[in-house]
Formats: structure tokens, sequence, C-alpha cells
């Protein structure tokens, strides 16, 4: 049993570690478009981070991150793209919400969630590491204090490689 346990494991670890980003249309905060299969980080890894202005995990994550962010991208050269899963009706609220709190990521729009669904996301916060190569290397949703720093360990050791 033990055995086929750990056969199932390696299967998904292998599943996620070959999954590309999926194909979506999101939006960004000035009205353009952009092409989720087209977010790089110039051979870096990347982090994107699902979240709403609603969403108090959400902002807390994001708030946390906001802490180490610019210590983050001078050790690993990260990126994060914020994508806001906020209805269309509410999408005027994520500028001022970025704004206020001051995060510098790359903030997109994901209105219907169809990237988020597509990733398998379930519930917010839903967190995508991606390696240089843009695969799909880790998957974590929710969010409890200390947990960034289990993002940033994935990426410290997607450059060990």
């Amino acid at each position: 049993m033990k055995k086929i346990a750990t056969l199932l494991t390696m299967v998904t670890v292998a599943m996620i570690a070959l999954a590309q980003l999926p194909a979506v249309t999101l939006k960004t905060l000035d009205g353009g478009s952009v092409q989720s299969e087209t977010l790089s980080n110039d051979g870096k890894p990347f982090i994107i981070d699902f979240f709403a202005t609603w969403c108090k995990p959400c902002n807390r994550e994001l708030s946390a991150i906001a802490e180490v962010y610019e210590d983050w991208q001078q050790e690993t050269g990260v990126k994060i793209f914020a994508v806001s899963i906020d209805q269309a009706q509410n999408t005027n609220k994520v500028k001022p919400l970025v704004d206020q709190n001051e995060w510098e990521y790359d903030v997109l729009l994901d209105p219907n969630s169809d990237l988020l669904k597509a990733l398998g996301g379930q519930m917010i916060p839903f967190v995508v590491v991606v390696d240089g190569e843009g695969n799909i290397v880790a998957k974590h949703s929710g969010y409890t204090d200390g947990a960034e720093n289990e993002l940033i360990e994935e990426v410290r050791k997607l450059l060990a490689k």
C-alpha cells in the first residue's frame, strides 16, 4: 500500500511539474489584455497569487509578501503577479486596494476566475509557483501567517537546480 501511495505522489508531482500555464485572457488595471501563457520573468521563477479585495487572508498574504518582496527580488529575481478574481462590477476596487497597500506587484484581473479554474484553484488565496521555463512546479491554497516563507523556499529550490 505504501508503494502505491508513493507512486501516486510521484505521478502527481510529475504532472504538476510538466504542466504549463493555460491560455486565458486577463485584463490589466489600465484596461489592456494579457495572455496568461505569456507571463514570464525573463527565464527566472515567478509566482501567481490569486486574491480578491474582499478576501482577508488574501490581503494578509499579499501584505506579508510586500514586506519582504524587495529582499526576495534582490536575492532571487522572483516576480509576483497578483491576479484579482473580483467580479467585473467590483474590479474598480482593485487599484485603490493595491495603491493603499503599496503593493509593487504586476496586478492583473481575472473577473470570471477563468485562470484560477484552469489551474485547478477552488479557493483563494491560491498561489502557483512557475519556473523560468513556464512550468508549474507548486500550487498552494489558503494562507496562514508565515506561509510566504514556503513560497520563497520553492523559488530557492528552483534556483539551486
